[in-house]
């Protein structure tokens, strides 16, 4: 696997990996507690501090006023993008508020479009998005695969290896046709040629992506 970037945010993560000598672990904002409880010591740690509760001490530490554009999860992303980090797990990004998750979707839509990688990690789901290209899963997965259309329209978007294959199909934003599928054991694959989709799927929890893009 390649390096990777490792960011933390505020919701509770689950069991996280532990970082490579080439990996960067960032803390967004109150993802600090997390690491901190789990004696992990973060490279950076990035965020406006309001979900924290105080400024953290140290190197490494970025602030930001809490009147801004990007959220702190999108902060970090920049920041390992910035150091030519290609791949990305975010963890303690998924449930808690609609709105922060939704903009953690969006999230990996920016990196999906930048050429990157990017997996949100918890509650037993992960999820990816993937622009003009493709998802590979090895064999074994199993449980529930979902596949959306985030904005207008995705073309030549083929499915195969699960349950309900697509092949050169049209998925737009405003029908689900693509929820609900299953993992049949085989390898399976999620491919899109024009536009993006979001891929989520049953992950166990500490079970790093095993698929590519």
């Amino acid at each position: 696997m390649p390096p990777l970037c490792i960011i933390v945010g505020a919701m509770e993560p689950g069991k996280l990996p532990s970082p490579g000598k080439d990996d960067l672990l960032i803390a967004a904002d109150g993802g600090l507690t997390h690491l901190t409880r789990r004696g992990l010591a973060p490279h950076l740690t990035i965020g406006d501090f309001d979900s924290l509760g105080r400024v953290p001490q140290g190197d490494g530490v970025l602030r930001h006023p809490v009147e801004k554009d990007d959220t702190d999860a999108m902060l970090a992303v920049k920041a390992g993008l910035d150091r030519g980090y290609k791949t990305f797990l975010l963890y303690g990004c998924l449930g808690g508020r609609l709105d922060h998750t939704y903009a953690n979707l969006q999230v990996l839509l920016y990196l999906a479009r930048r050429g990157a990688a990017g997996f949100l990690l918890g509650e037993g789901t992960a999820v990816s998005a993937v622009h003009c290209g493709r998802l590979d899963f090895a064999p074994g997965h199993a449980g529930t695969i979902s596949v959306f259309c985030p904005d207008g329209e995705a073309r030549g978007v083929s499915l195969t290896g699960l349950c309900y294959p697509l092949r050169d199909a049209v998925l737009t934003s405003a029908f689900p046709l693509g929820v609900s599928n299953r993992f049949t054991g085989q390898a399976a694959s999620a491919e899109v040629k024009e536009g993006t989709l979001l891929v989520m799927w049953d992950h166990p929890e500490g079970i790093l992506p095993e698929q590519s893009i």
